[in-house]
């Protein structure tokens, strides 16, 4: 199963820290955000990830390669969406996605994992089992939610007692950035458009086809330069 890493957002709020360097490069103990999504990836089967990007996306390609320089995953390929090529720049969740969608399914394979490029989530597994079955079942999306934080203390979904996320249901959590998708989510939406992903999961939800389950491990939105500094420690 193939992943993409969501990096190709401006970071307004973590200004001045992303006006030379993009948000998902920063460094997070040691070594750039994004790089703990890449080898958590690899360390779950996945050897193909696909990275938009659109602010300062030249600096991916020269940071990270094409995947060989990460010699303890044999065989891992990084491939790139740049979206600063786009009429009107970076096309949002949904929308870059789709622009990836070719690649993210390019084996046939109608499902993948989504996570974004400025989450910091280190306990996270992307378990292939749990991709594999999702892959077979019928759900269109299974989401991983987290307690919420102070800054986003209203969260996003419910979750019901058959494991679906839903707006009514309380308590509310927050959508952790990380989740599995089907290529049917998207199909319908026009390449190269802005799309934002919430009105496809209000979709899901509607036809109780949206998986939910509750992330209790450590997750940070790293969205202010507080809670980046915050995160600053010892290499692991």
């Amino acid at each position: 199963m193939r992943a993409i890493i969501l990096a190709a957002g401006r970071g307004e709020r973590m200004r001045p820290l992303t006006d030379h360097c993009p948000k998902p490069l920063l460094p997070v103990r040691g070594r750039p955000l994004i790089e703990w999504h890449i080898e958590a990836l690899a360390a779950g089967g996945v050897r193909d990830i696909v990275i938009n990007t659109a602010w300062l996306a030249p600096q991916f390609v020269q940071q990270l390669g094409d995947g060989s320089r990460f010699t303890q995953t044999p065989g891992l390929r990084l491939h790139y969406s740049d979206e600063s090529a786009e009429p009107g720049g970076a096309l949002e969740t949904a929308g870059g996605i789709r622009r990836a969608l070719e690649t993210l399914c390019a084996d046939g394979d109608e499902a993948f994992w989504v996570v974004s490029g400025d989450v910091y989530l280190p306990d996270f597994r992307f378990d292939p089992a749990r991709a594999k079955a999702f892959a077979q079942g019928p759900l269109d999306a299974q989401l991983w939610l987290a307690p919420n934080s102070p800054h986003h203390p209203q969260g996003d979904f419910g979750i019901t007692p058959q494991g679906l996320a839903c707006t009514s249901a309380q308590p509310r959590y927050t959508w952790a950035s990380v989740g599995l998708f089907k290529r049917r989510m998207f199909e319908s939406l026009e390449p190269g458009r802005k799309a934002a992903l919430r009105p496809s999961l209000e979709q899901s939800i509607a036809r109780q086809a949206l998986g939910a389950e509750l992330y209790l491990g450590t997750w940070v939105d790293v969205g202010t330069p507080e809670r980046w500094a915050a995160l600053q420690g010892p290499a692991a």
